[in-house]
């Protein structure tokens, strides 16, 4: 009968005994699994500190470098803005040179038009005067041909006056100013005893060739 009794009894232990000892292999995995997770914890929160610490350090770097950036965009601009002024102060002057040199170009071509025409006639009054350069040949000379001398003669003393300015004589103007003034007075006068047609008439003829040596 004892042992009826203690069966149940040995039956309890044995299980309590048996919970005991998977309640401790569970404990000892519990803690097992806690070591893990707490040893994962802290080497987590070490890398996550040393994160957040360099992306903290990441952001200044950044926030220093945009202050930079936009300290240098604000130079640039004004640099640029200076540059955009130079340029056109530069293109202003640059079409004043141009409009300058196009006027001077075309009164260097115009006045070289000019000093070729009158060339050109200084040549036909030289030669003309060179035909008639005689008291006789000149009393023969056409009046229109006289005319025409005195004219371009008077047109060559009022345009090239700077160009002539040494070149002819006090003398010379007087003389050129007399023939101008009056050139069939001044050749169709009967000359006296001391005068003759061709002191009078070399001087003019002088007085062209010199002008055209000069052009």
């Amino acid at each position: 009968e004892a042992d009826a009794k203690n069966r149940p009894v040995s039956k309890v232990v044995t299980l309590l005994k048996d919970m005991l000892k998977t309640l401790e292999k569970e404990a000892e995995d519990d803690e097992e699994i806690y070591d893990k997770m707490a040893c994962w914890c802290q080497t987590n929160d070490k890398e996550k500190t040393k994160a957040i610490a360099d992306a903290q350090a990441r952001i200044e770097d950044l926030t220093t470098k945009i202050e930079e950036l936009t300290a240098m965009v604000a130079r640039l601009g004004t640099e640029i803005k200076n540059l955009e002024k130079e340029v056109a102060s530069n293109q202003d002057a640059l079409d004043k040179a141009t409009a300058i040199r196009e006027k001077q170009l075309a009164e260097f071509n115009a006045e070289e038009k000019d000093l070729l025409e009158s060339i050109s006639a200084l040549k036909s009054a030289v030669t003309v005067l060179s035909k008639h350069n005689g008291g006789a040949l000149l009393q023969a000379m056409p009046r229109s041909h006289l005319l025409s001398i005195a004219a371009t003669l008077q047109h060559l003393l009022q345009q090239h006056a700077s160009l002539l300015e040494g070149v002819l004589s006090r003398s010379d103007r007087k003389a050129a100013a007399a023939f101008v003034q009056s050139p069939a007075d001044y050749f169709d006068a009967a000359p006296t005893f001391k005068q003759s047609y061709a002191p009078q008439s070399g001087e003019i003829f002088g007085i062209l060739r010199q002008m055209k040596e000069t052009f």
